[in-house]
């Protein structure tokens, strides 16, 4: 189960987990986050100079993920072939729309195993921990 991290304090410091993309509001621009969810989409425009744009999505919402070429590069693997993504990076505010800016990308796609385990609740717990 992917942790979330407690709200933001001041001076942000760099979470030990992923934040909910619903809480993309609250550090600060240029504050690092991890933030993780499911790859709806992969956009790598003609006109970006080979940046590529994800849109992952949690139990919160969308969360946009920019990706310059270089990280590309260094996470290629699982920039194309994630399902479920961890990414951590900086946070930019640009004309009212929150990214993140990739630094570091995981493929965490095996968690998604877990949901064929008998008596995994959606919650993450196991349906025998349930009150």
């Amino acid at each position: 189960m992917l942790e979330i991290s407690p709200p933001p304090r001041p001076g942000w410091p760099r979470p030990p987990a992923c934040i909910p993309a619903g809480w993309l509001d609250r550090p600060p621009a240029g504050a690092r986050v991890a933030v993780a969810g499911l790859v709806l989409c992969r956009q790598r425009p003609g006109t970006a100079h080979g940046v590529i744009f994800l849109t992952l999505e949690d139990e919160t919402g969308p969360c946009n993920v920019v990706v310059w070429a270089r990280v590309h590069e260094r996470f290629r693997r699982a920039v194309i072939a994630g399902r479920l993504l961890r990414v951590t990076g900086r946070v930019q505010r640009q004309s009212g729309v929150v990214h993140v800016v990739a630094e570091r990308i995981e493929d965490i796609s095996h968690l998604l195993d877990r949901l064929l385990q008998p008596g995994f609740a959606a919650d993450g717990t196991r349906a025998a921990d349930q009150p």
